[in-house]
């Protein structure tokens, strides 16, 4: 019995070894830490248990029956985080540089298929070469299956991509089609083909770096969410980030010890409105001081800036944040900005997370780069998003809400539940210049009258009380009172049923 214990622990440590120790060396050279250190740091400390250590690749082509190593380049299995359980894979660059196998492969499904059966979130740490090129169209049709579950799994539980390595062809669609995507600086890339195939084809130079770094994915391409420094600290956060979404959509929001008061009384929120209604002031130092603890995990914050969207929590709650920025172009809605919240709001009402909605928008954003570039069906994204979304949703106009932007953004009109205003919104169909200019056109060479209808429409309807007489408006508040506003509205609406008429899927304007 002793000989069969010490044999179990030999090849134990043989596949916990990898691609052995040079390899490992090589990675921490490059400024990366192993598949299995990921793992600790990722997990509570002693929660993983793995599956299929001992599997070894089938492959007799180009003497890779030579080459087996324990494990087959991918870890797989399951672990807590503050423990709540997660099933994760975790790519080994040292062994066969992470390739993709048709063992690799089944692997990676297995542990797929166990996360969507028991309802966890699923984590995939990438670190690899793309498929395995000796093994063909085995290694193609293994990601196929990959992918298949990918889609499957959409909707259902949360799926969150790191890539933390190299990311090329096959191993960049699964990503894509996740959650959340995460990226770590400088040693992190992302291609469907690299940098020598491009040259060959396109006859174009550029580095990892330039085709597919990090930098390029958070802030051009909006493909990934955001990027951190290294590996540590990218673990940590999407610990952080777990700590935020529901085990699946048919769990609970996860609630929290919250150390907040909810009817906390913020009074520097009455003077964050600049008196210019021109001058811009920071959506973010709202978004601080109104949600617990100033814990707040912004999604996407180096792309499209003019809008904010995260998570947070209220009463120890999560809740989802939509918020134009006042900073950037003035907090005016555009192609990015509207894709980028349309797939937030809809990753919310997947998983039945409430949406905190904080209004500043000037309209959409005029000209022929906008409109050439599909401005219409983007801001139609966010529109049908919004209007789709069952889950409760809490809206605040805090200024400027001109034209077809004050009806995207979580409206009365597009179902929003509770919609409140502070006293400096201005709810109009456009400002008071562009108005008057159109609707006294024959006065426009008069300034005294230009002047004097300029005043008359401001008094009259660039503020929150027309909307309100209305009932579009549920109560205009006070912007100290903003905090417990909120949270006794989510508490009301906590058990909110709105259902949409039986369809197989719907349409959405891609």
């Amino acid at each position: 019995m002793k000989d069969i214990l010490r044999r179990l622990e030999e090849r134990r440590q043989e596949a916990r070894a990898g691609g052995g120790q040079k390899r490992i060396d090589a990675q921490h050279a490059k400024g990366k830490l192993t598949a299995r250190e990921r793992i600790e740091l990722l997990l509570d400390e002693g929660s993983f248990e793995e599956f299929d250590m001992f599997v070894e690749h089938d492959c007799a082509d180009f003497g890779m029956e030579k080459q087996k190593i324990p494990g087959d380049g991918v870890v797989t299995g399951w672990g807590t985080v503050n423990g709540r359980p997660v099933y994760l894979f975790v790519k080994d660059f040292t062994v066969f540089g992470g390739s993709l196998s048709r063992a690799h492969a089944k692997k990676m499904t297995k542990v797929q298929d166990m996360a969507l059966k028991t309802g966890a979130p699923i984590i995939g740490l990438f670190d690899a070469g793309g498929a395995r090129i000796q093994e063909g169209v085995d290694a193609l049709g293994g990601y196929g299956d990959v992918f298949t579950r990918n889609v499957m799994a959409s909707g259902v539980i949360p799926q969150i991509s790191v890539i933390m390595g190299p990311c090329a062809g096959g191993d960049v669609y699964s990503p894509a089609m996740t959650d959340f995507i995460f990226m770590v600086r400088d040693t992190s890339y992302m291609f469907v083909t690299g940098p020598d195939v491009v040259k060959t084809v396109t006859n174009e130079t550029v580095t990892s770096e330039q085709l597919g770094g990090a930098s390029i994915h958070t802030t051009k391409s909006s493909v990934a969410d955001g990027a951190w420094d290294n590996d540590v600290i990218a673990m940590t956060q999407i610990r952080r980030l777990v700590d935020f979404l529901p085990l699946s959509n048919k769990d609970e929001v996860p609630e929290r010890p919250f150390f907040d008061e909810p009817n906390r009384i913020e009074y520097s929120l009455d003077t964050i409105i600049p008196a210019n209604p021109n001058m811009p002031y920071d959506m973010k130092e709202l978004i601080l001081k109104v949600v617990d603890e100033s814990d707040f995990f912004e999604i996407q914050e180096s792309f499209a800036k003019n809008i904010v969207t995260g998570f947070a929590r209220i009463e120890g709650r999560t809740v989802g944040i939509v918020a134009n920025q006042p900073m950037v172009l003035a907090g005016v809605l555009d192609s990015d900005a509207s894709r980028k919240a349309a797939r937030f709001v809809r990753f919310c009402d997947c998983f039945s997370i409430p949406i905190v909605t904080f209004v500043d928008v000037p309209g959409f954003l005029p000209g022929t780069a906008q409109e050439y570039g599909g401005l219409i069906k983007h801001g139609a994204k966010l529109l049908f998003a919004y209007t789709e979304a069952t889950v409760p949703k809490v809206t605040v106009i805090t200024r400027k809400a001109y034209g077809g932007a004050y009806d995207v953004m979580a409206s009365k009109h597009i179902r929003g539940d509770l919609n409140y205003a502070w006293p400096t919104a201005e709810i109009a169909v456009m400002g008071a210049k562009g108005a008057v200019e159109i609707i006294h056109r024959q006065d426009i060479k008069d300034p005294e009258k230009i002047a004097a209808h300029t005043k008359a429409y401001e008094d009259r309807f660039l503020n929150p009380f027309v909307a309100a007489e209305r009932g579009y408006i549920d109560e205009v508040i006070m912007p100290h009172s903003t905090r417990p506003r909120i949270a006794r509205a989510l508490a009301l609406l906590r058990h909110k049923e709105l259902e949409n008429p039986w369809k197989k899927h719907d349409n959405i304007p891609l």
